[in-house]
């Protein structure tokens, strides 16, 4: 058997229209959105599927993207390796091993939104993406402000940093003098993956004890450490830490490459773009019915190899 690892988009991959060709397809699809409807009095197809101003809010978002991610994920056929998520993502990834239930996962993720958007509150801040610098450039810059840190090591050459919307005006101009290609700022209304939600950890927590099962059907890649864990402990202490902590992505990729065969991404193909420039391993990505037959073909030629 070749070695596949899953691979759960985050916030930044949703879509008006995400889903839709599975909800269409797949009963398990229908199931899962009606479910998801009813546990959050929600209208899931509206949110995903028609043009509204809440697939943008945070605590709408996160739970979307996931139960996408999730359905996509249950009509793939093989057993992965390892699961990775970026950010949001390793809450998918907790659903594939059996870890989380996907219901009880789109209301966790629900909540998780709602307690980053209430930490951030007042405080202006956002996030912006570096392109074309070391990460070492973009740290050292970050030390010289207060209130910007890295946050995201999405590919080499591509980082995200988060802080005060006035830290992150004034450290553009070092930015680019330091030899940035382009520094862009995102549209968030959180400051991921940085002290600035600290008021967000405690609230969370009681959601990772009540909805983690003690159940992995398979390791769990931790944005924190880049390194596997597979007991509830780790991912409660894992998953609190990943709110204040940077997100270790290309590390992550990185430190499990020479171990796999091929990389799959379910629900969007962000983390696909990013693979191209981590590593040579192959990354299929399943969005639809037709890209979900094309890596189950892809992947089963490597089986058969």
């Amino acid at each position: 058997m070749k070695r596949v690892v899953f691979l759960f988009p985050g916030q930044g991959s949703q879509k008006v229209g995400m889903g839709k060709d599975f909800y269409k397809n797949c009963s398990v699809a229908k199931e899962l959105v009606e479910a998801a409807s009813d546990r959050l009095k929600i209208d899931f197809k509206k949110l995903m599927f028609e043009e509204n101003d809440k697939l943008s809010q945070t605590e709408f978002t996160q739970p979307a993207i996931l139960l996408v991610s999730l359905i996509a994920n249950r009509l793939f056929e093989y057993k992965p390796l390892y699961a990775l998520g970026h950010s949001l993502g390793e809450f998918s990834a907790l659903c594939s091993a059996n870890a989380l239930d996907v219901i009880d996962g789109v209301e966790l993720v629900h909540y998780r939104g709602k307690f980053m958007q209430e930490a951030s509150k007042g405080k202006d801040a956002g996030m912006m993406a570096v392109l074309g610098l070391e990460d070492r450039v973009v740290e050292e810059i970050c030390k010289n402000y207060e209130n910007v840190w890295p946050a995201n090591y999405n590919s080499d050459g591509q980082i995200v940093i988060a802080g005060l919307k006035k830290d992150l005006a004034k450290i553009e101009s070092d930015l680019k003098d330091a030899g940035a290609k382009r520094v862009v700022l995102l549209n968030m209304s959180v400051a991921s993956h940085c002290p600035l939600l600290e008021d967000a950890r405690k609230p969370l927590r009681e959601y990772l004890e009540k909805f983690i099962k003690n159940n992995f059907n398979f390791p769990i890649i931790s944005n924190v450490t880049a390194k596997p864990y597979s007991s509830k402990d780790e991912a409660i202490k894992l998953l609190d830490r990943q709110l204040v902590e940077p997100v270790l992505y290309k590390q992550s990729i990185k430190n499990i490459e020479d171990e796999v065969d091929a990389f799959v991404e379910f629900g969007s193909n962000v983390l696909k773009g990013l693979n191209r420039r981590i590593t040579k391993k192959p990354t299929y990505s399943v969005v639809d019915m037709k890209t979900l037959e094309k890596a189950i073909d892809e992947v089963g030629k490597l089986v058969e190899n």
